[in-house]
């Protein structure tokens, strides 16, 4: 795959071949080195353990010490790493169907210390998303500056792996919002939600995960996920580009 866009040349889409496709491979890039796709792996990770890291923190801020006690407020990625849905499940899936799908062990938060149980389980689900929105903004200033002041064009090997850096943090803040438990968008559904609906609605966490695999599968998520990262996606180029103004 050769991404065919240009972050703040004028174009205001996602690549053409992100929105030609299923995006469960939106970051890897095969006409890149295994060094090029180890690097966007590397982010990869790296971003996972951040999204948990950023669900711990708030979750302290708003009164729950249950991550920072269980040493789980940390960058260090190894702490987020789930031996089963990190490495062993990708690797099978991707080796038997070319399809990666995934995830970093998750934050325990005690839902009865927060100060504002419902509302603030919200926010913390939030997080996790906001974090990696955040980080595809920082890859994208570093994108736009490399290709102005170091030559990186379309290409070169660091442009791509910035640009899956990017695109791969879109697809997690995306994907994690999507408001089916047990993403992160549905504890936020779940405190949007009336009362008589939330306790049916959050039970379906019993085969949340099935639910999710399956929409995959059948790639019925993928045309709203590609929706959700052109917004995000035109949100970065309209801040990295000052309104338009670089």
């Amino acid at each position: 795959m050769r991404y065919k866009a240009g972050l703040w040349t004028g174009r205001t889409t996602l690549p053409e071949d992100l929105r030609s496709q299923t995006i469960t491979l939106a970051f890897i890039n095969p006409n890149l080195p295994i060094a090029g796709n180890v690097l966007i792996i590397a982010i990869l990770i790296l971003s996972l353990g951040i999204h948990e890291a950023a669900h711990g923190w708030v979750a302290l801020k708003r009164g729950d010490t249950t991550a920072r006690d269980l040493g789980r407020i940390t960058l260090n990625p190894i702490a987020h790493i789930d031996p089963f849905m990190t490495i062993i499940l990708p690797a099978i899936l991707l080796m038997t169907t070319g399809f990666i799908f995934g995830g970093a062990r998750p934050v325990p938060v005690n839902f009865h210390r927060l100060k504002h149980p419902l509302r603030d389980m919200a926010l913390v689900a939030l997080a996790g998303p906001v974090s990696n929105f955040l980080i595809a903004l920082v890859l994208a200033f570093a994108l736009a500056l490399t290709r102005r002041f170091a030559g990186w064009d379309e290409g070169t090997l660091g442009h791509e792996v910035l640009l899956g850096g990017v695109l791969l943090n879109l697809l997690l803040a995306a994907f994690n919002l999507i408001p089916i438990p047990p993403l992160d968008g549905s504890r936020i559904m779940a405190w949007l939600l009336p009362e008589n609906l939330r306790e049916p609605y959050v039970r379906l966490e019993n085969m949340g995960l099935m639910i999710v695999m399956l929409l995959i599968f059948t790639g019925v998520l993928s045309g709203p996920l590609r929706s959700m990262m052109s917004l995000l996606w035109n949100v970065i180029q309209f801040i990295v580009s000052f309104g338009g103004a670089w």
